[in-house]
């Protein structure tokens, strides 16, 4: 595939020009992680004959953020001798980087505010002390230091900045009209109940409305919603298209209508200190919310060494409980093997990894040709800036930072969160890209083979038309993380999969936990199979 398809042409023809300008462009470091030790699974790569045995009442065979919640629990609940398999990428979509003392995310970067439903987060928070009062209540009292201050968003729209992402600078009448009739729909969707007396759109996934009223909507895409509800102005249709791109990683023509929905009608959380839409964040992204996990797990079992590295790849249930074959691979891709057995198992992998590791799936119930949802490939850029770069005019920088119609999906600030009197000297710029203008499996293969200078190319595709070649005086470390099946796709259909419902109700010796049960990768819903998961096995 030519890589410059998945370039503005303009954009790639000024980063060409750069190198004749008398600035260096940064090389940057790439990581991919799981990249080799998925392949060697995939190519079904000989494996040595296993060295040892270890056992255990309880293995999680997955340390992102599902395994690290179900030990959460069990730890909490006084369980004690459990063993969390580590995988490729210890924390998965929610690990973190570090450039000197700057954190950086290199996967999810926020929670919104909790709604009521999401007990299970809301108690998790107040045990990490992010929730210092209040749990339970509709307004919990937040630590102030995570809770995203202004500016929180704001969107480059002919040559500025504006403040939010819904476009209005130059927007008429009728267009911002639009808008507005698209929002007073969602809100009066969040406190709507279905006819089983479950809210329609809820968080976690699984406690929504099954009324088929609501849940028909899955058969329909977002786009195609949209149209047949006659919501026809762009400015609508190109935001609600980012925020399919930013959560989902496809765009609205491919995502369930449901799911598009859900995305504004479900997140109906409150503070005691922050407005209504709030959200909160870390400069290391959700990685913060890894290491409050680890050192709550830590504090409670109070011996450490309950995180082993090494990844499974056959997975069997056996007379009495479950055994693994697990294996580690070290810097020069030499593998060894280990068996590690469990009274009870927790399979916190990712479903497609899972169809290729756990015998028996289908026997359960579970076709992955059928129930397998397709994954985004994704891209998370982090630009050590030595100094700011200079700004267009309109609002000053947020948060979050957007270029309308940009082909990414803009940037986050991980000093923002930082008061000081003067901006800070040094910063990070986190760039997200859902790269969804290919098929999955094309863009797949375009990342394997991509070199480092057009990964680079690609990780500015939004900060270059925003600072020009300002950016590269100031840019001078930049890290990639290539995730090439980094999260499910809520796309038409994926509420009625039966496997998927087929491995949510699986009770025996081996249990599942991970977002894909959701259809969303979502920390919230990742948690909440976790922490499922845990009360299962105790």
């Amino acid at each position: 595939m030519n890589r410059r398809t998945f370039l503005m042409a303009g954009v790639a023809a000024s980063v060409a020009s750069c190198g004749r300008s008398g600035w260096v462009e940064t090389t940057p470091v790439i990581d991919s992680p799981g990249m080799r030790e998925g392949h060697a699974l995939r190519d079904a790569r000989a494996l040595p004959p296993p060295s040892g045995t270890m056992s255990t009442d309880v293995a999680i065979l997955g340390a992102g953020a599902a395994g690290l919640s179900c030990a959460w629990q069990l730890a909490r609940a006084g369980h004690r001798d459990f063993i969390v398999l580590s995988g490729p990428e210890f924390g998965g979509n929610a690990a973190g980087g570090q450039f000197g003392d700057l954190g950086y995310p290199k996967g999810a970067h926020y929670l919104p505010l909790p709604s009521m439903e999401s007990t299970h987060l809301r108690d998790m928070l107040a045990d990490l002390g992010v929730i210092e009062s209040g749990a339970f209540a509709e307004r919990p009292l937040f630590d102030e230091r995570v809770v995203v201050h202004a500016l929180d968003e704001r969107l480059m729209i002919g040559g500025q900045w504006q403040d939010g992402l819904l476009p209005t600078i130059g927007v008429g009448h009728d267009e911002l009209a639009e808008q507005a009739r698209f929002f007073a729909y969602t809100d009066s969707l969040r406190t709507l109940h279905g006819s089983d007396n479950r809210k329609v759109f809820c968080i976690p996934v699984a406690e929504s409305s099954r009324d088929p009223r609501w849940t028909s909507l899955d058969r329909l895409s977002f786009k195609q919603w949209l149209v047949s509800e006659r919501y026809t102005a762009p400015t609508l249709h190109w935001y609600l298209d980012y925020c399919c791109r930013d959560d989902f990683g496809a765009g609205y023509d491919r995502v369930s209508a449901w799911a598009g929905l859900h995305y504004f009608a479900a997140r109906n959380g409150h503070a005691a200190n922050a407005e209504d839409g709030a959200t909160l964040t870390w400069p290391d992204g959700l990685h913060r919310m890894v290491d409050k996990l680890c050192k709550s797990i830590d504090a409670r079992r109070a011996t450490q060494g309950w995180s082993v590295p090494g990844f499974a790849v056959r997975v069997d249930e056996r007379a009495g409980g479950v055994e693994a074959l697990c294996a580690r691979m070290d810097a020069t891709g030499q593998m060894t093997t280990f068996v590690l057995k469990a009274r009870r198992m927790v399979c916190a992998m990712p479903l497609f990894v899972a169809s290729r590791v756990v015998t028996g799936l289908t026997a359960a119930g579970f076709d992955p040709a059928r129930d397998l949802a397709p994954r985004a490939p994704w891209l998370v850029s982090n630009f050590l800036m030595d100094g700011m770069p200079r700004e267009a005019q309109g609002v000053a920088l947020a948060w979050d930072n957007v270029v309308y119609r940009g082909p990414g999906l803009g940037y986050v600030v991980s000093t923002h969160q930082v008061i000081r009197v003067a901006p800070p000297q040094r910063s990070v710029f986190s760039a997200y890209q859902a790269l969804s203008t290919r098929s999955p499996e094309e863009t797949r293969r375009w990342l394997v083979a991509a070199q480092p200078d057009a990964l680079r190319e690609q990780a500015a595709i939004d900060l270059f038309p925003a600072y020009g070649r300002d950016l590269w005086r100031h840019a001078s470390a930049l890290e990639i993380t290539v995730r090439g099946h980094a999260m499910a796709t809520p796309d038409v259909g994926f509420l009625n999969r039966p496997g998927i419902q087929a491995l949510r109700d699986a009770d025996g010796p081996l249990r599942f936990a991970h977002s894909d049960l959701s259809g969303m990768s979502l920390f919230e819903e990742a948690s909440y199979w976790g922490i499922r998961a845990a009360n299962g096995v105790i």
